[in-house]
């Protein structure tokens, strides 16, 4: 890959995330119909999420070790901890959540040691801003869906998300990162709605979990940041 001296980029999953990292300073990871709106509900919360690439084994070993609750998938029936925003609602101060996620918890486990926010609509203001200060070169990715046969899936929700992002960062933009944020800002009255009829919103929305789509439209509403430290999403606004 060749070097750009714009220092905001985007790109799409895991091969994007791969082909950045090596040139970036601070890596936002955006998957607002699941892991970082969850993130972000859980943590504002006083929580601390530990992220865990779903279908890996060893999940329930790896919670145990931590002092964790392992957290359920979605389509789970009953009230338990899950990658549900809604589920994780009540999360307590200083709980431990090892939340399973084929998508943006993979991407997190991906980071290395290169300070990595999860960044979704409700936190998009709050993120950039943390970020902005840090200074650097800043990847924001989209993480999208897969495919049956595992390939990504590009998902509308991520491309907003990763576009509201940029609209609070400073900086030279990559022609990547430039045409996202124009797609924010040319859809930003209207992403709820569009949200709500993309393929992803009407996947969740016609399985049950409308509530879980409204939590991550509520743009701005969180004040905030989650920073992976130590292997471990915790809100930086209350850790520091």
């Amino acid at each position: 890959m060749t070097k750009s001296a714009a220092s905001l980029s985007f790109a799409w999953g895991l091969n994007g995330l791969r082909a950045l990292l090596p040139d970036v300073d601070v890596v936002v990871i955006v998957d607002v119909l699941s892991f970082s709106t969850a993130v972000d509900v859980a943590v504002s919360r006083g929580a601390v999420v530990l992220p865990y690439a779903y279908g890996r084994e060893g999940a329930a070993r790896y919670a145990a070790e931590q002092a964790a609750i392992l957290a359920q998938p979605r389509s789970t029936l009953g009230k338990q901890i899950s990658l549900s925003p809604k589920s994780l609602a009540e999360s307590s101060p200083g709980q431990r959540i090892v939340l399973p996620s084929p998508n943006g918890s993979m991407l997190s486990e991906q980071t290395g040691g290169c300070p990595t926010f999860a960044g979704c609509l409700r936190n998009a203001k709050t993120v950039a801003e943390t970020v902005s200060g840090q200074g650097g070169r800043t990847a924001v990715i989209a993480a999208g869906e897969k495919w049956p046969d595992g390939s990504l899936r590009p998902a509308l929700e991520d491309l907003l998300g990763a576009g509201a992002i940029l609209d609070g960062l400073c900086g030279g933009l990559t022609p990547e990162a430039e045409t996202t944020l124009a797609a924010y800002r040319a859809m930003k009255d209207n992403c709820a709605e569009a949200i709500r009829a993309c393929e992803s919103g009407l996947e969740l929305i016609q399985a049950g979990f409308a509530d879980d789509v409204t939590f991550a439209l509520a743009e701005n509403e969180s004040r905030a940041v989650p920073c992976l430290i130590e292997g471990a999403y915790r809100n930086l606004a209350e850790h520091n």
